[in-house]
Formats: structure tokens, sequence, C-alpha cells
């Protein structure tokens, strides 16, 4: 069992009722088992079964150091595990302007933010808010206004759209360019200080960043542009959170709290571009795209300028109001592709992507950490951050069918507050809402990307300013952290440190 959550696995547990009629992938013995094993603990003094293995049989078992989130999924097959290897040197590759005689590899910007994917997610980890006086890379600013006119307010209805794009400076901020062309601009970022008084009189001062884009290079923006911070998640186990049935999903959302728990997440619901159906988003800070490759052909888009067949535009997201972008060589090669990265280049990085692998936990059965992860249940932080998984039968990628996951998110929509509001609708996310992201991983940031630096903008320098930060449907069990004793604080980061 060691290798993995396998059917004989289940079929080893006793049987326990529980409403899975929405898993089709499943049959009627399979749902009795799966809903035992995904039933919350009672017994909070020891490790639950395979509680070690975040991934199934797809976890890394490698020796934790910086390279961490770069394995392949463990259980790739050889022919697999090469494709892999060949997305990761795409998804490393720094593109360059055009024209060019690298004819394979230019095609960058004309604007962009990153030279390459790695650029923002360096060694396949979180990116961080730029330090003083440097230039950001792995944060930038969305940008929208409000619909004005019919025909975006159909768009959007219609989820072909997220939000209205900035009529000059589009969806993104991006502050740099090709050579002989200017950036858009500067992003400034100011803070203020918000202290913290914690029970046993520890006071934590929260820094709570002001952004603007200054000194404009095309022109004014709109005076109601709404801006919104991201900062370039990691990317571990995303093949698995695609993996997960779409009913568990909507199972757990509850928008009118009736439940009364005080919870009440909401799927943002997009449109598949490759199916044409509705169905819930999964990535993206508010869970803004349905699955892998449409969030990769957007950051090759947005990020770098790269015209993909998702994102034909060679373009990116230069306006038709900055004719000078529009007026740059782009690095289309009619006998390479349509496009500057044509397939079989998205399918390589979206496969690398989908196959990053989450290595497993550590100290598992610690009894501080066992302590901690009773304090997680009993303050309600599982009620967003649910624990676990089985995955669908169905799947695409065999190596993600039918495994115990334990990515600890709903993939919801919730309310986290005033605190940390950005006030820019997204899709069916309103200003104060956001994904729930996954926490898998969470204890190795500062190993893999030397850095402790945590939520959507990276505002938060530790794993308890980001739970300090929670406000909305979290108040209550924030309000809970600040109350323990501190060594039951301690105990609750010990947990979070070893996922």
């Amino acid at each position: 069992m060691a290798a993995g959550f396998t059917a004989a696995c289940l079929l080893a547990l006793p049987a326990y009722a529980q409403d899975l009629s929405h898993r089709t992938d499943l049959t009627e013995a399979d749902r009795v088992r799966v809903g035992e094993i995904l039933k919350a603990p009672e017994d909070f003094s020891r490790a639950e079964a395979f509680e070690a293995m975040s991934a199934g049989a797809a976890t890394s078992k490698k020796r934790i150091n910086r390279d961490s989130f770069s394995h392949p999924t463990a259980n790739l097959s050889f022919e697999e595990q090469q494709t892999f290897r060949i997305g990761n040197g795409i998804f490393r590759k720094l593109w360059v302007a055009a024209p060019s005689s690298t004819q394979a590899s230019d095609g960058l910007g004309p604007l962009y933010n990153a030279r390459s994917c790695q650029g923002c997610h360096l060694k396949d980890g979180r990116g961080q808010p730029p330090l003083p006086g440097d230039e950001a890379v792995s944060l930038f600013l969305r940008l929208s206004v409000p619909p004005r006119t019919d025909a975006e307010r159909e768009a959007l209805a219609a989820r072909k759209i997220q939000s209205v794009p900035e009529p000059t400076y589009g969806g993104q901020f991006q502050t740099f360019a090709v050579t002989g062309l200017p950036g858009e601009g500067r992003l400034s970022i100011t803070h203020e200080e918000i202290p913290v008084t914690l029970s046993g009189g520890e006071v934590v001062t929260l820094q709570k960043p002001v952004y603007a884009a200054v000194d404009l290079n095309y022109g004014p923006m709109q005076p109601d542009t709404m801006i919104s911070p991201r900062v370039a998640p990691q990317m571990i186990g995303l093949g698995l959170l695609e993996a997960i049935h779409p009913g568990d999903i909507l199972a757990k959302a509850d928008p009118e709290d009736l439940d009364g728990d005080g919870i009440s997440g909401r799927p943002n619901l997009v449109l598949d571009p490759q199916t044409g159906e509705i169905v819930p988003g999964r990535f993206g800070w508010k869970a803004t795209t349905p699955n892998v490759r449409v969030q990769s052909a957007g950051a090759f888009s947005g990020d770098i300028g790269i015209s993909t067949p998702d994102h034909p535009d060679p373009y990116g997201d230069c306006t038709t109001a900055q004719t000078a972008c529009r007026a740059q060589p782009t690095g289309e090669q009619e006998r390479l592709g349509p496009t500057e990265a044509p397939d079989p280049v998205m399918d390589l990085v979206t496969f690398y992507s989908e196959n990053l692998a989450v290595p497993a936990r550590r100290k598992v059965d610690d009894p501080e950490v066992l302590r901690g992860k009773a304090l997680f249940s009993t303050l309600g932080c599982a009620s967003c951050h649910t624990p676990k998984y089985v995955t669908s039968r169905e799947a695409a990628n065999p190596a993600h069918r039918f495994q115990l996951i334990w990515p600890y998110t709903d993939l919801l929509l919730h309310d986290m507050g005033e605190g940390l509001a950005d006030n820019r609708p997204d899709g069916d996310a309103d200003g104060r809402e956001w994904k729930t992201p996954p926490l898998w991983g969470i204890g190795l940031t500062e190993t893999v990307s030397g850095h402790t630096r945590f939520l959507h903008d990276g505002r938060a320098r530790s794993l308890l300013e980001a739970v300090l930060w929670h406000g909305g449907e979290a108040q209550a069990a924030r309000d809970g952290v600040v109350g323990l004793a501190p060594d039951d604080r301690a105990a609750l980061i010990r947990f979070l440190e070893s996922l």
C-alpha cells in the first residue's frame, strides 16, 4: 500500500454510507469505500492511513532540497518521463525578440512580464513581491474596467470573457518590452502597517501593500480602472487537481450557507474553450480557468507575449491603441507552424505542468504536528481547506486516476473580508472573493523558493501572517488562532509546515 491508494486498499475498508451519487465514474461499491476513507478523522492521536503520500502513487519520495517541486509524477511511464523532460526544457527556455537567428525561440513580447515560464515560477515554486529597488517579475497587475456596452455585458454573461480589459493597457500590466519599445510603466508598492496582538502578548505587524501603476508610457488609464496584484503560484499537483471529479467540487458549494456554518463557498463557473461547456474553474487565484492547458496558454500570451493555437494573436496583450507595439515584428515562422509556439509545444508544456509531483509529507506522526492538525480541524480551517479527495477514474492521464490525494482545498470562491479584497470582479468572483489555495507543499516554500511569502500577492511574510490576514468567512477561524495559547499556535504552524 505504500506505493499509493489502490482499489485493493478501498475494498479493505469497512462500509460507510455517504452520498456520492454524483460520482458517476465509480461503482456503488466504490462509492461506499470512498465515502469511508474521505470521512473526517475522529482520532487525532495518530496519522491517517496513507497521509504521508500527499498525491497517492504520484507522490515524490525524492530527497528534500531546492528541486523538490521539479520532479515528475512518480507513477509516470518511461515514455511519459521523456515527454515530461522535453516539456521541462520548453518551460525553462528563454524566448527572444523577433527577428532572431534562433527562429524556434523568437517572438518574445513585444510587451511582457518574463522571458520564460520559469522566470515567474522559479524552481516550479511560488513567486514573491520585488525587493526594494528591484523590478517586479513574478508579481504583476491584472487590469479591467466595468462593462460599458451591451456587447461587453453579453460577453461577460456568456462567460466568453472574465473581465473587460482596460482599453489602452489591456488585461495585464507589462513592465518590460523588447528593445526600442517602452514597457507600459512601473509598478509602485507602498505599505501600511497593521499591528495584531495575539493571546500571550505577542504583537505581529502586518504589512498591507498599496499598488499603483506609475510612469505610464502609453497615456493615462481609464479613471475607473480596477487593478489586482497576482504572484505566481507553485506548480505542483496541478494535474491531480484537474482530476478531482467536478461533482466533488460542486457538492461542497453552499452559496446561501444553508447549513449555517458561516461558510458559503461557490464555484467560479467558466467556459471551457475546448469543449464549449460551462464547468467549475480550478486554476488562477480566483479559479478563472478550467484546466492546465487554458491556464498555460493564457500565461504564454499575457506573461511572455508568445502566441499559441489557443491564443493565436502574436502581439499578446498589446492593444490596438498601442500602435507602436503592434507594428513590431513577430516570431511566426510558416515552416514551423501558424503560431510562435505551435503544437506540440503547448502539448509538451501542458504535460509538464500537469505532472510536477507533490513531495511526500514530513513528520506526519509527530505529536505536535498531530496536535496542530486537530486544531486546524476544530478551528474550522478544514471547512474550506478540504484535506482529501479520491480523483476520478475517468481522468485523462492514467497516472492521475483513482488516487487518494491531500491538497487541502475545496477549489471554491470564498469571501475573505475587506483586508484581502481587491475590489475587482473576475468572472463569478466578486471583489472580496478568492479561491481556496491548495496547501500541499506550503511547508517547503523556503526550501524551494528561498522565501516565506504567501497569499495572492505575497504580502504575508510567514504562515502566521497569512492566517492573520483571513477575514470574511474565515474571520472566526482567524480569531480562534489569535486566541490560542502560544504553544497551541506553534503546533498549528508546525502542522502547516509539515504539508
